[in-house]
């Protein structure tokens, strides 16, 4: 590859991550751009961990090798427990973290040690030269466990790897990185504002409607909900109980609500705040109550499961209202 396709390919990115193109459109066209200007990679895979609160980040696939994608993309869960840690520790990457180095490389078509087990995997495959990079953030850019760009790259080229394709993968995997974490950091914007304001209100917040003091008047539905006797239960129930009671029912909860269009503003101890926006108020109410008649079949099912585990359990109670709510920036 000549410097001005390094360059042209260099600038492709950074255009791309300014546009605040997605990692799973980002990586194939990447790669495809890059077997154009002749770099022959044949599989490359690329993650970062993020900030979510049930995933622990996005892993990204691309081949061209003549065999389907099954999955190219992947949001994984915790890596620090069970057989998800030890995979972890037994990775390369986990390696290069310990030893606080940034590249690794395996010529295993030519005599290097496949080492571990997703290098094995790539020289059973007809792979002959695997590479890949670990891009550390510095302290003040890392949010929560987003603090590395992790990236790997093979080729079943029969001479592997060049000099001047590292050269290539040097020069432009970081900036690859950077479009990455911007992505990345738009989704963990939108999570959060989500998780903490709702889908609505976040929407409208990073609609750049965030001027203090100034209402929106909306319509909708909003629903209320408690779970009845939750004192009592807490007085005669083991502590060890009470935060796995509470999270049973509140997944019982969340999970009507949102399959049902709405939007959960906040949890108040054993109580939850929700939004179904009214546009349409017919098809708001009609949500609200196929919401609340999902979480009683929800929480039936949760009964008589915590029953066969003789486990306390409980009801929920339901409050709609209808009407005019203003929205308000505090």
């Amino acid at each position: 590859m000549n410097p001005a396709d390094i360059d042209r390919l260099a600038d492709w990115l950074i255009r791309r991550g300014l546009e605040g193109l997605s990692e799973p459109e980002l990586l194939p066209l990447f790669c495809k751009k890059c077997n154009a200007a002749g770099l022959p990679v044949n599989r490359a895979l690329m993650f970062m961990d993020t900030l979510h609160p049930v995933h622990e980040g996005r892993i990204v696939f691309w081949r061209n090798d003549g065999v389907e994608n099954e999955r190219p993309t992947r949001d994984y869960g915790p890596s620090n427990q069970g057989e998800a840690a030890a995979s972890w520790q037994r990775s390369p990457f986990f390696h290069l973290l310990q030893t606080g180095g940034e590249e690794l490389r395996r010529r295993i078509g030519f005599g290097d040690p496949a080492d571990y087990l997703i290098i094995q995997e790539m020289k059973d495959a007809g792979h002959t030269d695997y590479v890949l990079f670990v891009h550390r953030f510095a302290a003040e850019g890392t949010i929560g466990e987003m603090d590395c760009f992790y990236s790997a790259w093979s080729t079943k080229h029969p001479d592997g790897f060049s000099d001047g394709d590292l050269v290539v993968l040097r020069r432009l995997v970081p900036a690859l990185g950077l479009a990455v974490k911007n992505a990345a950091l738009t989704r963990i914007a939108g999570t959060l504002v989500d998780v903490y304001l709702g889908r609505d209100a976040g929407r409208r917040v990073l609609e750049g409607r965030i001027q203090r003091g100034i209402a929106d008047r909306i319509e909708a539905v909003l629903w209320f909900s408690d779970l009845r006797s939750f004192t009592t239960i807490t007085d005669s129930a083991r502590p060890t109980e009470i935060i796995p009671l509470l999270n049973d029912y509140a997944d019982a909860v969340i999970s009507a609500i949102q399959n049902a269009g709405g939007d959960v503003l906040k949890l108040i101890g054993d109580g939850t705040l929700a939004v179904f926006p009214a546009e349409d108020r017919g098809h708001a109410c009609a949500s609200a109550l196929a919401a609340e008649a999902d979480m009683r079949r929800r929480v039936h099912e949760l009964n008589e499961r915590r029953k066969a585990e003789e486990r306390p359990i409980t009801s929920v109670y339901v409050g709609l209202h209808v009407g005019a709510v203003s929205v308000m920036v505090v």
